[in-house]
C-alpha cells in the first residue's frame, strides 16, 4: 500500500470572502436599465452592504475548495458500521425533486394531491410486503422517534387490556436510543446481557421475563452485526409472559427477502427509509421511520390514517384507541417519494440481491482483516464486522489512532469505540455496493496502518498529517464548547 503523501489534502488557506476580491469586480452582469431613474428616499441613503467586490471564478473556487475539505460518498467508501445504505441512485433524488412531488402543500386539499397520497399508499402496502407485517404508519420522522412509536404502541395494548407494567428488555447489542425510547414511556430499562457467542440466549430472557415486563426491545441483526439466532424462542418467552416484541429494523438491508418479521415473532417493526432505502445516512438531511405492526396493534397506529374509497385516498382520524399524532403533517415526503423510487426499481429480486451482497462484503472484510485487527467473534456477521484495537494496544496505539491515520489513507474511518460491548470497537459497514477493488484498497490501508503502529507508532498517535484540520481537542471541546456562529 502506497503510504500517503505529505502533500496529500487540501491544505491551502481559503481566506474569508470578505477579505478576498478587489473594487471593481463582478461575477455578474446586469442588463441596460430600462426604467426611469428615481431619488432614493432619504432614510435608504448610505453605502449599503459591505459586500466584497469578487469575479465569478473567486466565488467558485472558494465554495468548490470548501466542500473539497470534506469527505462525501461521491468522493469515497463510507465504512460507517449500523447505519446501512451510504449509496442513494440519483435518478431517486431527481425524482423526488419533480415539481409535482416537491411542490404540493401539506395543506392541499385532498382532491388536489391523490398522487402524493398513492405515493404514501403504495409505500405502505410495499414496506408491509417486505416485512410480513400487516399495517404502516409513514408519520415517524427518524429512527428513534418510530422506537417512541412503538414504545407508545405497546403501551397503548397493555392498557387498553388493563395490564400496567413497569419494565422493559434491552440488550446490551441494541441500538443506544432503545433505553431512552423505553423511559420516555415511562418504563425502566433492564440491561439483557449477550452471550459468548454474541446474542441473546433465550435462557437469559426467561430469567428477567416476568408479568411486570412490557416487551423486549431487539436490534436483529444487532450491533455486532450477528444476527439473533434464537429470536424465535426469545419471542415465545416474551409473548408467554404476556409481552410485546419490538424490532430494530435499522439494519434491514442484511434481510431482503430472507427474513419474515411475523414468523420471527416480531409485534412491531420500525425502519429507517433515511437509512435503508435510498436515502444515505448523515447528513443532518431529513429521514423517515416507518413503524410496521401485526394487525393487533393497528388500531393504536398514530393518526390521520390513510384511507381508500371507491378509489379515492382521504385521510382518517377516526380512531379512538389511536396514540394520537408523532409528528406534523403525514412524515418527509420527500425521503418517502425516494423510498417508493428505490423499492419499484429494484424489485423483489434485486431487493434480495441487496442483502446477499451486503452479507458478501462484510464477511470478505472479515476473512480478510482478522489477522490484522482483533475479531471478538469469529463467526459469520450480516451487514457489519465489529474489529478491536486489542492487536495494536501492545504498541500504545488505540482505536482512535487508527481511525485518524485512515483518513490520511484516504478513507473515512468506520465507526468507533461502538458497540459498547467491545472495548475498542472498530465497526466497519462495507455496504452492498462497493467494489472488490474498494474493498481491497481499504484491507491495505488497514494492513498498511498495523505496520506502521508496529514500527512507527508516534505516527499514528500524530495522525490525520494530511488533512486540512489536524487531531482535535475532544475533551476540551466537550467541556468548553463553542456555540455561537
Amino acid at each position: 500500500m502506497k503510504k500517503p503523501s505529505a502533500t496529500t489534502g487540501l491544505k491551502w488557506d481559503e481566506p474569508l470572502l470578505w477579505e478576498k476580491g478587489q473594487s471593481g469586480r463582478s461575477a455578474f452582469s446586469l442588463p441596460a436599465r430600462d426604467v426611469e431613474q428615481f431619488a432614493v428616499e432619504s432614510g435608504m441613503e448610505g453605502k449599503g452592504p459591505d459586500f466584497p467586490d469578487l469575479s465569478e471564478p473567486e466565488v467558485v473556487r472558494h465554495y468548490t475548495r470548501l466542500s473539497q475539505w470534506n469527505y462525501g460518498i461521491d468522493a469515497g467508501l463510507y465504512p460507517l458500521g449500523s447505519c446501512t445504505m451510504k449509496y442513494n441512485p440519483k435518478i431517486n433524488e431527481a425524482i423526488a425533486a419533480l415539481p409535482g412531488f416537491a411542490s404540493p402543500h401539506p395543506l392541499l386539499p385532498e382532491q388536489f394531491c391523490q398522487g402524493t397520497l398513492r405515493v404514501m399508499a403504495e409505500l405502505e402496502r410495499f414496506l408491509a410486503e417486505i416485512t410480513g407485517l400487516d399495517a404502516v404508519s409513514l408519520q415517524p420522522a427518524a429512527g428513534a422517534q418510530g422506537e417512541l412509536t412503538g414504545m407508545l404502541l405497546i403501551q397503548a395494548y397493555h392498557q387498553a387490556r388493563g395490564d400496567s407494567r413497569t419494565k422493559l428488555l434491552v440488550p446490551d447489542t441494541a441500538h443506544g436510543t432503545n433505553p431512552a425510547s423505553a423511559t420516555l414511556c415511562g418504563y425502566q430499562p433492564v440491561a439483557v446481557a449477550s452471550n459468548d457467542q454474541g446474542i441473546l440466549s433465550a435462557e437469559t430472557v426467561a430469567e428477567f421475563m416476568d408479568e411486570q415486563t412490557a416487551g423486549i426491545m431487539v436490534t436483529n441483526p444487532n450491533t455486532l452485526g450477528l444476527f439473533e439466532e434464537n429470536i424465535m424462542a426469545i419471542a415465545e418467552i416474551v409473548h408467554e409472559k404476556g409481552g410485546q416484541v419490538y424490532c430494530d429494523g435499522a439494519n434491514m438491508n442484511a434481510l431482503f427477502g430472507r427474513v419474515d418479521m411475523r414468523k420471527m415473532g416480531v409485534d412491531v417493526l420500525h425502519l429507517n427509509l433515511h437509512k435503508t432505502f435510498s436515502t444515505p445516512h448523515g447528513g443532518g438531511g431529513p429521514g423517515a421511520g416507518p413503524v410496521c405492526v401485526k394487525q393487533h396493534l393497528e388500531k393504536y397506529l398514530p393518526v390521520p390514517r390513510l384511507v381508500e374509497k371507491q378509489g379515492r385516498l382521504s385521510w382518517s382520524s377516526d380512531a379512538p384507541d389511536s396514540i394520537g399524532r408523532m409528528h406534523g403533517f403525514y412524515g418527509n415526503f420527500g425521503v418517502m417519494v425516494k423510498a417508493c423510487c428505490y423499492i419499484l426499481s429494484m424489485g423483489a429480486e434485486n431487493l434480495q440481491k441487496v442483502s446477499e451482497l451486503a452479507v458478501l462484503n462484510a464477511n470478505y472484510l472479515k476473512e480478510r482483516l482478522k489477522q490484522t485487527l482483533y475479531l471478538p467473534y469469529d463467526r459469520l456477521c450480516m451487514h457489519e464486522c465489529v474489529f478491536t484495537d486489542k492487536n495494536q494496544a501492545e504498541c500504545h496505539v488505540n482505536t482512535l489512532d487508527i481511525a485518524k491515520r485512515m483518513i490520511d489513507y484516504g478513507f473515512h474511518p468506520p465507526t468507533i469505540y461502538f458497540p459498547l460491548v467491545v472495548q475498542g470497537a472498530l465497526m466497519t459497514e462495507p455496504t452492498e455496493t462497493e467494489t472488490r477493488e474498494t474493498l481491497d484498497a481499504y484491507i491495505a490501508a488497514v494492513e498498511a496502518i498495523a505496520k506502521e503502529a508496529r514500527t512507527e507508532p508516534e505516527l499514528l498517535r500524530q495522525a490525520p498529517t494530511a488533512s486540512r484540520v489536524r487531531r482535535l481537542d475532544e475533551t476540551t471541546a466537550a467541556r468548553n464548547p463553542c456555540l455561537s456562529g
